[in-house]
């Protein structure tokens, strides 16, 4: 009998033993480190340019430090499992300012939508750099990580799943060029032995994939969702389900999870917020590569916060912002560079197109199966 919650804080593989087992064995790489790298700069620079046409978005500076008061860091999970990296800042101050690394800059881009001026349908995107010290350091998972974040000013008559999904195919949109662009401009990705990248995304919600696979935790139903089609949103995550649990816990104080927004079966379904995943061939494996939604609103904060047990946040600055109509109504998310590189470039590992630190043990592992990461 599978244990569900073990299942709930993220997709990490918890073992050597079975990064080991997953990764591909006589594993050639397509392209040389120097021409990955060459390949990914090219990528980045669609994407970006992709991103601002596409959602009309201004390219912005983004904080790798915050406070700590402030609320604004990213607390991942709402578990609060996965803490960030604390150090006092200002030498020579009376009291040195408490600050943090930012696990993502999920909070602060939807302050910043105001800092910036951003009108209603007008967006920001950054280049994000973070630290996650409490990950599982395996194939697709780093304590470095990067990311497009990316927040956009919108209406209240906006916040809705047709919104949402039309947001989500542009954005897969430009993915899918990107993907085109480098096959095209390195041959060598085009491997017969790997499928072309899905023009069309499908759309799903948490309940659905339940229903479907209702015995399976969450990984297992998302690895048979995406056999059967190779690229999904999956949507409705932190709601908890029919079987008692949430197909996966997310923090309640970003994404609106809580907001009924469909009703199939004299059932009603929760959120407004949701996952890009993709099957890697490379790894036979489900690759997530984005998770985005809707933010809640000043009403839908206190309903995700009561229900998580954590109404003490209410008090933090950013916290205050939203329920004093201090910040925009937005949606946003983040799209995992590293994670996209690996996807497109048709690599086994994170560290074939980011360097950072790994353990002997991963690096050992990768070595004996012809796999080079990069420090």
């Amino acid at each position: 009998m599978y244990d569900k919650k073990q299942d709930l804080a993220g997709p990490g593989i918890s073992t050597y033993e079975e990064v080991s087992k997953i990764l591909p064995n006589n594993y050639q790489a397509p392209l040389t480190p120097l021409k990955r790298m060459e390949a990914l700069y090219m990528i980045k620079e669609y994407i970006e340019k992709g991103m601002a046409e596409a959602l009309n978005l201004q390219m912005v500076q983004v904080p790798l430090i915050v406070s700590k008061n402030s609320g604004v860091n990213d607390y991942l999970d709402r578990d609060g499992s996965r803490t960030p990296v604390d150090f006092p800042a200002g030498l020579g101050l009376p009291k040195r300012i408490e600050a943090q690394v930012v696990q993502a800059a999920t909070k602060w881009k939807r302050m910043a939508l105001a800092q910036f001026g951003c009108d209603i349908g007008q967006g920001i995107n950054t280049d994000m750099r973070a630290v996650r010290k409490d990950y599982f350091l395996d194939h697709d998972h780093s304590s470095y990580v990067d990311q497009w974040d990316w927040e956009k000013r919108i209406t209240s008559e906006d916040r809705n799943l047709d919104y949402l999904k039309d947001t989500v195919k542009r954005i897969w949109k430009v993915i899918y060029g990107a993907g085109q662009l480098v096959k095209e401009k390195f041959p060598e990705l085009n491997d017969p032995k790997y499928p072309d990248f899905p023009e069309e995304l499908k759309f799903f919600h948490a309940e659905e994939i339940l229903e479907m696979y209702p015995d399976l935790p969450r990984k297992q139903r998302e690895t048979k969702l995406i056999q059967q089609y190779p690229a999904v949103f999956i949507i409705g995550i932190g709601w908890v389900l029919k079987d008692g649990y949430p197909h996966e816990m997310r923090a309640a104080d970003y994404d609106d999870w809580v907001t009924p927004t469909v009703e199939k079966n004299e059932q009603l379904m929760h959120g407004l917020n949701g996952d890009i995943l993709v099957w890697n061939p490379v790894t036979k494996r489900r690759h997530e590569l984005t998770s985005m939604g809707v933010r809640v609103t000043k009403e839908t904060l206190v309903e995700q916060l009561k229900i998580t047990g954590q109404e003490d946040f209410l008090e933090m600055p950013y916290h205050q912002a939203i329920l004093n109509d201090e910040i925009p109504l937005s949606i946003g998310g983040g799209i995992g560079q590293a994670r996209t590189y690996m996807y497109l470039l048709r690599t086994a590992h994170l560290g074939e197109v980011t360097v950072t630190i790994w353990p002997d043990q991963l690096k050992k592992i990768c070595a004996e199966k012809n796999i080079h990461v990069l420090e």
